[in-house]
């Protein structure tokens, strides 16, 4: 059974595709392909907030950028259950998270001047990306059974105590220490950039074998979107480090 800690690549994604010979399929090639153009749509939808926050147009950017995160959350939850409109809900969704992610980065970015905060957290997200694939594609780290077990495990803890800590913080309540930049907070969010950079793997591993198994064509638009998702995870949780580090230093 193949196991992934991302809900858009689940167990139940490439089951019982079974393709008739000749007929359009996914392939590794196109899953690259069309992750690099939600990336492309993703990185120029954050100039859209980002030049505005730079301006001082705060409102605008904010609202859209706000209202990016709640478009795209609802896309993400369609294109998990409607998987065949991955070819139009994708890059809708990208979009959406380019507005979210111009805005918050500019927020980091504004708080943090002369740092480079933005800049660093995006090589770091790319360099592990290229890290992880690489050591995938070596095989020098095997996703065995056990071994997904443990990062979906991880993964659906941090999932929870993020969702309560969201509940708590409707009534007020505040876990100060796990977003401080003590040792506790920097701990805490080392340890969850790891868990997002292991979940990379299991996305791998998951494209490879759905392209083996000979998914249809949307799905390639399907796994890029679920890549994505990863990235923009890894993204924030490495720009909410940084931000921690720099106030340890400010």
């Amino acid at each position: 059974m193949i196991r992934t800690a991302n809900p858009a690549l689940n167990s139940k994604s490439f089951e019982n595709f079974m393709s008739a010979a000749g007929a359009s399929q996914m392939t590794l090639q196109g899953s690259v392909l069309k992750t690099a153009a939600l990336l492309f749509i993703a990185a120029g939808c954050a100039l859209i907030t980002w030049i505005p926050m730079q301006n001082s147009n705060f409102e605008t950017a904010i609202a859209l950028g706000f209202g990016g995160m709640i478009a795209g959350f609802i896309l993400g939850m369609v294109t998990v259950f409607k998987r065949e409109w991955a070819p139009v809900t994708a890059p809708i969704y990208a979009a959406c998270e380019g507005l979210f992610l111009g805005a918050i980065s500019a927020v980091y970015d504004l708080r943090f001047p002369g740092t480079h905060i933005v800049l660093n957290a995006i090589l770091l997200t790319f360099g592990t990306l290229f890290a992880l694939l690489m050591a995938y594609t070596s095989r020098l780290i095997k996703p065995t059974e056990n071994f997904k077990l443990g990062v979906v495990a991880a993964t659906g803890g941090i999932a929870v105590a993020y969702l309560v800590m969201f509940f708590l913080s409707m009534f007020g309540v505040r876990v100060g220490w796990i977003h401080s930049s003590g040792p506790i907070g920097i701990g805490i969010s080392l340890f969850v950039i790891i868990v997002a950079a292991l979940n990379l793997v299991l996305d791998f591993d998951f494209i490879e074998q759905g392209a083996e198994s000979g998914a249809p064509k949307y799905m390639e638009w399907y796994a890029a979107f679920g890549l994505l998702v990863t990235l923009v995870w890894l993204y924030l949780e490495i720009l909410r480090l940084l931000a921690k580090l720099q106030s340890r230093r400010s």
